[in-house]
C-alpha cells in the first residue's frame, strides 16, 4: 500500500498479482464479483479505479519487498517467489485509507470464502506512510479497527514510523502508535545495525528495526535508485513475512 507502482518494471512485471477474471472480462463490469471493477493488478483508492498510478516511492518500496531474483538484472526483493498486489492509498485521509484497506481485506474474505478461486490470499500489507505524532488511540481508532478487520482474516501489517529522532510513546504516531495486534511497528536501521540517528523509537510503540539506509530498489522510470528512511526498512519486514509465510505453506 503505497502511492502506485511501475507495473511494467523489469524487476516487479513478472511478481505482480493478475486477477485473472478481471484481466480476461468485460471492461467496466465486476467479473469476479468482489465490489470492484477493473482490478487487474490492485486498487486506486484515490480514484476508485483498478488503474494503479505510477510513483517513485511506490515502485522502490514494491522492489524491496518482492522484486524478482535471480534474473540477472536490477535487485532482488526479500520475497521474490511472492506475489505483490499494488493499492494505492498512502494518505492522511481516513476516508482515502479505509476505502484502500476495505480492497484488501475483501481480496482476502473473498479468497476465503471461495475457497481459493477468487480474490487474493493477502499475507500482509506494507504500509510505509502515515500521520507524525497522530493519536491512533484517540483520533485515528478508525486506523486501528482497518488493521484489526484485515487481521480478522489473516492479513498481518507493518507500518513505518516517523523519520525523526522521537520517542514514539510520548508524541505518538499513527499506525506505529496503534495498538491492533496485527500491525508490526517498523524503525530504520543501518548497514552498523544500529537505529539510524532520523528514525523515531519507542520501547511500547516500536517493535523492531530493519535496513533502510540507502536501499538501492527500483524506480519509476524504470531504472533504479537509492532511498533512506523507514519507509524502505518496512517492505524489508513485510517481505519477511511473506517469505516466512511462503515456507510454512509449502
Amino acid at each position: 500500500m503505497d502511492g502506485g507502482c511501475r507495473l511494467s518494471h523489469a524487476d516487479l512485471a513478472g511478481n505482480l498479482y493478475v486477477n485473472v477474471a478481471e484481466q480476461g472480462g468485460i471492461p467496466n463490469f465486476d467479473d469476479d464479483g468482489n465490489g470492484y471493477k477493473d482490478d487487474i493488478n490492485g486498487w486506486d483508492a484515490y480514484q476508485n479505479d483498478g488503474t494503479i498510478p505510477n510513483d517513485s516511492h511506490g515502485t522502490h518500496c514494491n522492489g524491496i519487498a518482492g522484486a524478482i531474483g535471480n534474473n540477472g538484472v536490477g535487485v532482488t526483493g526479500v520475497a521474490w517467489n511472492c506475489e505483490l498486489m499494488p493499492v494505492a492509498g498512502s494518505s492522511g485521509s481516513t476516508s482515502v485509507v479505509t476505502k484502500a484497506y476495505n480492497y484488501i481485506y475483501a481480496q482476502k474474505n473473498l479468497w476465503i470464502t471461495s475457497g481459493g478461486v477468487n480474490g487474493a490470499n493477502v499475507v500482509v500489507t506494507s504500509n510505509s506512510f502515515g500521520i507524525d505524532k497522530g493519536n491512533c488511540l484517540t483520533t485515528y481508532q478508525a486506523w486501528n479497527d482497518l488493521y484489526n478487520l484485515m487481521g480478522s482474516v489473516g492479513v498481518l501489517s507493518c507500518g513505518a514510523t516517523a523519520n525523526a529522532n522521537w520517542n514514539i510513546d510520548a508524541v505518538q504516531d499513527t499506525p506505529t502508535g496503534c495498538a491492533s495486534p496485527y500491525m508490526v511497528s517498523v524503525t530504520n536501521t543501518t548497514s552498523s545495525d544500529v537505529k539510524a540517528s532520523s528514525a523515531g523509537y519507542g520501547l511500547n510503540t516500536i517493535d523492531l528495526g530493519a535496513p533502510g539506509s540507502s536501499i538501492y530498489s527500483t524506480e519509476s522510470n524504470g531504472a533504479y535508485s537509492y532511498k533512506t528512511g523507514t519507509s524502505m526498512a518496512t517492505p524489508q519486514v513485510a517481505g519477511a513475512i511473506g517469505l516466512l509465510h511462503s515456507l510454512a505453506s509449502t
